[in-house]
């Protein structure tokens, strides 16, 4: 398959909005460690919050409530004391793993030619 077979859409305003917005919130610098924890199933926050190292309480709140908004997360309270909440992948959710660990993977392949490349970019 070459670049010819796909039929990209032609960019509309609004539409180049929506698919900006959806890559900046699963580009961000933690949603996909998120994504990357959930893939096995629901996760308490404070074990999310001891899996990701560096991530406040505060922008891990301000992750999930993004993922939830746009619905790759779900969020489980427990009536329990203390409420016990689970977080969840979505099937939107299951579905991002397959094109974001496909991208991880071009990224692990061709990091040693990036490197290289940009290294005879600064040389200039």
């Amino acid at each position: 398959m070459t670049l010819n077979d796909i039929d990209f859409p032609i960019p509309h305003f609004d539409d180049c909005r929506m698919v900006r917005e959806i890559l900046d919130r699963i580009g961000d610098k933690w949603s996909l460690y998120v994504i990357a924890i959930l893939k096995d199933g629901p996760v308490r926050f404070n074990e999310l919050r001891r899996r990701i190292d560096g991530i406040s309480q505060r922008m891990l709140t301000l992750t999930l409530r993004g993922l939830e908004r746009d619905g790759l997360v779900t969020r489980t309270l427990f009536p329990t004391i203390p409420p016990r909440v689970d977080y969840e992948l979505t099937k939107s959710g299951r579905e991002l793993l397959g094109p974001v660990m496909a991208l991880v993977g071009w990224a692990t392949a061709n990091q040693d030619v990036i490197q290289e490349a940009r290294a005879q970019y600064d040389k200039r």
